[in-house]
C-alpha cells in the first residue's frame, strides 16, 4: 500500500472562513481584563509580546530585547509602550484603534515610559512569558512594586470562549479530523515514523491550518512515551502506533489524538485501548457547568485505575486550548476551578507500557450550558491501517 498523494499543501475549501475580530471586540477584551484584575485586588495588568498580547490587541510583534508592554489599569484607557520603529504596525494592528500608544526611541530609558503609567507600589499582573529583563528592568525603575504571573492571578483570562471563538475551535477540530481519515489510509508498515509525521503535517496545512505545533507519531515501544518526537524508526507490522496532532486554524488549536494498530493487535492490546476509550467516555461524561476540573480527572483516571493499570497514566487527563494550544483550565487532581459554558479543553487519558506500547485517545471538549460537546469526532474504536 503506497502513501497517499496528498496533492501538494494547497488549503482544501472548508466553508467560508470567519469574520475577523474588530477594534470593538479587542477594546471589550481589554476592557474586560481591566476589570477582572481589579476585581483580583491588581492594580493592572502588564502583557508583553505573546498570545495575551495577541488575544487582546490582536498584534502580535516580534519578541526582542526593545520593550514592548500593555498596561490594562481599570477606568483608564489601555496603552501599549512600543519602540518608535514599530509604532506604526501596532497602530496598524486590528485592535490598534482601541489603542493609546506611547512610542520610545532607542537610547532612551523604555521602563521610564513604562513605569509613568504605573503606581510606585502597585500589584500587577504580568503576562508569564515576559522576557526577564523586562521584568527586571520595571523592579529597578518602581522598586516598591510588586508582580505576579498572569496565570496565578487571572488563569481564567482567556479560558471562556465567545461563540465566535467557539466557532474557529470547532473549524481547527473538523479539519484535524479531517486529516485524521486521510492519514488512516496511508501505508505505516515499512516506513518512517518522521514520514508519517511529514504526511500528518501536510494534511493540517491542507486542511487550513495556517501553522503545526505537533505532530507526534509513536510506534511500538516510542508509544510508551507521550511526547514523543517522530524520528528514524521504522514502523511495523503489529505496532501500536500513537498519532497526536495539531496547529492553529484561524488563530485557533486543534489537537487530537488517536492510537491505531498496524495490522492485526494482540488481546491485550484491544484490552489496553478498549481501557482507554472507556476512561476517555467517562472524562467527558464528567464535562458539566459546575463540576471542579478535577472532576474530569478523576472519572477517567478510575477507569484506568480499577482496570489495573493507574501506575501507567502518567499526566493530567486535559488542557485548555485557544490561541495556543496548551492554556488554563487543566484537568487535573487538585484543580477546583469550576467548569463554565464556553470553556474548551482537552480530554485525553493514556495508558504507557514502556518498552511495549501506547494508548491515547484525545478529543476537545467545550462545556455547554448542559454538559459538554466533543469537537473532534472521528472514531474512537481501535482503527487498523496496512
Amino acid at each position: 500500500m503506497a502513501a497517499v498523494d496528498l496533492g501538494g499543501t494547497m488549503a482544501v475549501a472548508t466553508g467560508s472562513d470567519p469574520a475577523l475580530f474588530t477594534a470593538a471586540d479587542y477594546a471589550a477584551r481589554m476592557r474586560r481584563a481591566a476589570r477582572s484584575a481589579a476585581d483580583a485586588g491588581l492594580d493592572g495588568v502588564l502583557i508583553a509580546p505573546g498570545p495575551d498580547l495577541l488575544w487582546l490587541t490582536g498584534y502580535r510583534p516580534v519578541e526582542t530585547e526593545r520593550l514592548t508592554l500593555l498596561v490594562l489599569r481599570a477606568g483608564q484607557d489601555p496603552v501599549l509602550v512600543v519602540p518608535t520603529l514599530e509604532a506604526p504596525d501596532a497602530a496598524g494592528s486590528a485592535g490598534g484603534p482601541a489603542l493609546t500608544l506611547r512610542d520610545w526611541t532607542d537610547g532612551q530609558d523604555p521602563y521610564e515610559a513604562a513605569g509613568s503609567l504605573l503606581a510606585p507600589a502597585g500589584r500587577f499582573g504580568i503576562s508569564d512569558n515576559a522576557w526577564a529583563m523586562h521584568l527586571l528592568g520595571l523592579r529597578r525603575r518602581l522598586p516598591d512594586s510588586d508582580h505576579v504571573a498572569l496565570t496565578e492571578a487571572l488563569p481564567m483570562l482567556r479560558a471562556v470562549k465567545d461563540a465566535a471563538e467557539l466557532e474557529r475551535l470547532a473549524a481547527a477540530g473538523a479539519a484535524a479530523d479531517a486529516a485524521f481519515e486521510e492519514i488512516r489510509k496511508v501505508a505505516f508498515a515499512g516506513r518512517r515514523e518522521r514520514e508519517v509525521a511529514a504526511d500528518l503535517a501536510a494534511l493540517l496545512l491542507r486542511h487550513g491550518h495556517s501553522q503545526v505545533d505537533f505532530t507526534v507519531v509513536g510506534s511500538g515501544p516510542n508509544g510508551a512515551n507521550p511526547h514523543h518526537e517522530a524520528d528514524d524508526r521504522v514502523i511495523e507490522r503489529g505496532d501500536m502506533v500513537v498519532l497526536d496532532f495539531g496547529g492553529l486554524k484561524h488563530g485557533y488549536g486543534s489537537d487530537t489524538t488517536r492510537t491505531v494498530h498496524v495490522g492485526e493487535p494482540t488481546d491485550e492490546e484491544r484490552r489496553v485501548h478498549d481501557i482507554v476509550r472507556q476512561a476517555q467516555e467517562a472524562g467527558f461524561r464528567a464535562v458539566r457547568p459546575g463540576a471542579a476540573c478535577q472532576d474530569v480527572d478523576r472519572a477517567a483516571r478510575e477507569v484506568i485505575a480499577d482496570a489495573g493499570y493507574g501506575e501507567y497514566f502518567i499526566h493530567r487527563t486535559g488542557h485548555g486550548i485557544g490561541v495556543t494550544t496548551h492554556e488554563p483550565p487543566y484537568m487535573i487532581e487538585g484543580e477546583e476551578q469550576p467548569l463554565v459554558p464556553g470553556m474548551c479543553f482537552s480530554v485525553e487519558p493514556g495508558i504507557y507500557l514502556p518498552g511495549r506500547f501506547g494508548v491515547r485517545i484525545e478529543d476537545i471538549v467545550t462545556v455547554t450550558e448542559d454538559g459538554g460537546r466533543r469537537l473532534n469526532n472521528t472514531e474512537r474504536e481501535m482503527v487498523l491501517v496496512e
